[in-house]
């Protein structure tokens, strides 16, 4: 009944927005720069009208070119390797310079993973970067199957074979615990394609350290409130019918209840600069929310796992993790390096909770382990950004280089 009840909101919604988008055009442009005040604000009405509500499809990444050895590059994407759910996506760069493969792990909890098209495009200047493109789950047919936290891994495990054992990582936010858990595994069947680094970003390794309220909204009822109160079937008209999932719409209203206030003011600024033509100021906010109000559905059983296993339980961080039935024990994590970045204003990820990976992984050399906490930053601006640009990525890429 949740998703059958977004669906008919959003249908009556839509010719409002169509109305709306229409009567933009009849009023002759978006920005109303040459049309008084008043028709301005008219036409900026009528903008926010019409990008009222959510779209389930992703972005596009938007990187065509990438300066890099010193020349502009042209970028094409490339499937390495397609999956249920989820596309090893290749950003090929039209040269024939050798470059580190790195694979960029994107989270899976409601956005897609065109959310770090700024990490990858500075990524790609000094990089082969892939990255895990995540379908969204109402858009996978039952017949694939669950997808659960293990599955994941395997996912993971399988994107690493595709490329090969010199890969690094570069992991964002959740998946860090999924990267550490497919690093220790290989690790333990002395896999030999097991990644030569891996890179971990503002990451919920161990929860228990100065939790955030993320996390206590994750653990203020029991697993059981999750599954009957935020879990749903997909309608009929989409291909994933019937699947159960964690609807993408309800991730995103908890994350803009965290901060109201300031999406409130955003959309007042929007206005403004529409209705003043101050066109730069007014594409900066609509492009973010553009990215921000692209949401995909998660497959119920690896939301519900990673409540309860990450936030809940901190299994990893515990020893208690098993993956297919065998205890995961990152000391055996000998070959890949540790970099971890934290961020120092981050309220979604605290300091302390990725840093934990190297308590964990006690049995790598401390030649190979480096943590960075960067001064001023959210969790947005570890890996989007200026100071992403300008001050972590240089760390980043010499850890890469450094254990190539």
């Amino acid at each position: 009944m949740l998703y059958l009840a977004y669906q008919a909101q959003s249908d009556l919604i839509n010719p409002a927005r169509t109305l709306a988008q229409a009567a933009i055009v009849a009023l002759g442009s978006r920005a109303m720069l040459s049309q008084p005040l008043s028709a301005s604000a008219v036409a900026a009405g009528y903008e926010l009208i019409s990008r009222a509500g959510l779209t389930h499809d992703r972005p596009p990444y938007g990187i065509d070119k990438v300066v890099s050895g010193n020349r502009e590059v042209p970028i094409t994407e490339e499937a390495a390797l397609t999956l249920p759910f989820g596309t090893l996506l290749h950003f090929r760069k039209d040269t024939d310079l050798q470059q580190s493969k790195v694979l960029v792990v994107a989270p899976l909890s409601g956005h897609f993973a065109t959310l770090l098209r700024n990490t990858v495009a500075t990524l790609l200047q000094d990089h082969d970067v892939y990255i895990t493109d995540w379908h969204n789950a109402r858009e996978v047919p039952l017949s694939a199957g669950a997808f659960g936290y293990d599955d994941y891994v395997d996912y993971l495990i399988r994107f690493i074979e595709t490329l090969g054992p010199e890969t690094h990582i570069v992991a964002v936010c959740q998946p860090c615990v999924q990267v550490l858990t497919a690093a220790a595994v290989m690790a333990q069947a002395a896999h030999p394609a097991q990644p030569r680094s891996m890179t971990l970003m503002a990451g919920p390794v161990d929860t228990r350290i100065n939790p955030t309220t993320v996390n206590k909204l994750a653990t203020d009822k029991p697993i059981g409130w999750f599954e009957k109160n935020l879990i749903a079937r997909v309608p009929t008209r989409h291909p994933g019918a019937g699947r159960k999932v964690y609807p993408g719409f309800i991730q995103l209203g908890a994350f803009m209840a965290m901060n109201m206030s300031r999406h409130i003011n955003a959309h007042i600024d929007l206005f403004t600069h529409l209705a003043t033509g101050e066109v730069e100021k007014a594409e900066a906010i609509k492009t973010f929310y553009d990215e921000y109000f692209a949401v995909l559905d998660l497959p119920a059983e690896f939301y519900l796992e990673t409540v309860q296993w990450i936030f809940q339980e901190a299994r990893l961080a515990a020893g208690t993790l098993t993956y297919r039935g065998e205890t995961v024990d990152c000391r055996a994590i000998r070959r890949t390096a540790l970099m971890t970045v934290e961020g120092e204003r981050d309220d979604i990820c605290s300091l302390g909770q990725t840093a934990a990976a190297h308590d964990l992984c006690s049995g790598l050399k401390p030649f190979r382990k480096r943590h960075h906490m960067q001064a001023g930053v959210g969790h947005y601006g570890v890996f989007s950004g200026r100071k992403w640009d300008g001050q972590i990525y240089p760390i980043v890429r010499n850890m890469i280089l450094a254990n190539s």
